[in-house]
């Protein structure tokens, strides 16, 4: 069934952003539902603004309690929660930002069974994991429900960004096909500012994904250098002996 804004107050929040997406686009969002599978500096920035873009519904997975070494980027946690559950305090906030997105979050980790249902209950997916075998699980995932996802990513000072279509693009398998699971957890460095951007770009690549607004990174992997602000773009293919999706692959 399909939402229209409700005027008042609503067209008074969005006015902003009305002139730039007009209300089929604004309509669009509250109608989407997005999942963000990680709520850290990365997944959390993206959750805050698409709460105050006007989506819908999130659904938010991240396990685990706020610690100090958080709290230099996760900007939906707080110092007087530390030792406390990071989601129930992560809805909190949003909630106060936007009390109308409707919310549901989930105190773990992506596991193929688990996860499934959020997958296929969204119209696009964030992958703002930290480890790539939860990225994987969650690439698969995509694959199998034909769930678009948007997966962005950052090291030190460089984002990379892309939006996988299932079928269509690049999965995260075919452009990293050799990663190996024994990833460095916690231990990699990371700046406030820079996974905010990240998180920035990943809100809005599923903004434009959802309203139609735009070109998303589709097939594209933008790369940007955030301590000197240098970019660039490269045209991505699929690989056909790819486990997840390839069809030689499947075979």
């Amino acid at each position: 069934m399909k939402q229209q804004l409700a005027g008042g107050i609503e067209l008074e929040r969005y006015a902003r952003q009305l002139k730039l997406l007009g209300s089929s686009g604004q309509n669009a969002l509250k109608e989407a539902t997005v999942m963000i599978a990680g709520i850290g500096g990365l997944g959390g920035t993206a959750a805050l603004y698409l709460a105050a873009a006007g989506i819908g519904k999130l659904i938010l997975a991240h396990e685990g309690i706020i610690l100090p070494p958080d709290l230099n980027r996760q900007i939906l946690m707080d110092s007087d929660h530390l030792g406390m559950e990071r989601m129930s305090t992560a809805i909190q906030h949003l909630k106060r930002l936007n009390p109308e997105v409707e919310i549901e979050g989930y105190n773990s980790k992506i596991d193929y069974d688990k996860s499934k249902s959020w997958v296929e209950s969204a119209d696009i997916v964030i992958d703002a994991r930290y480890d790539f075998p939860e990225r994987y699980e969650l690439n698969r995932l995509c694959i199998d429900t034909g769930t678009p996802m948007v997966e962005a990513a950052m090291y030190g000072f460089e984002i990379s960004l892309t939006t996988i279509i299932p079928g269509e693009t690049p999965c995260l398998e075919c452009l990293y096909p050799d990663v190996q699971p024994q990833w460095e957890p916690f231990g990699f460095p990371v700046l406030g500012a820079t996974s905010g951007i990240a998180g920035c770009l990943a809100a809005l690549e599923a903004v434009k994904w959802i309203t139609r607004v735009g070109t998303t990174y589709a097939g594209v992997m933008h790369r940007f250098n955030s301590l000197d602000f240098t970019c660039y773009s490269v045209h991505v293919t699929r690989n056909p002996k790819c486990a997840c999706c390839g069809e030689e692959g499947n075979l």
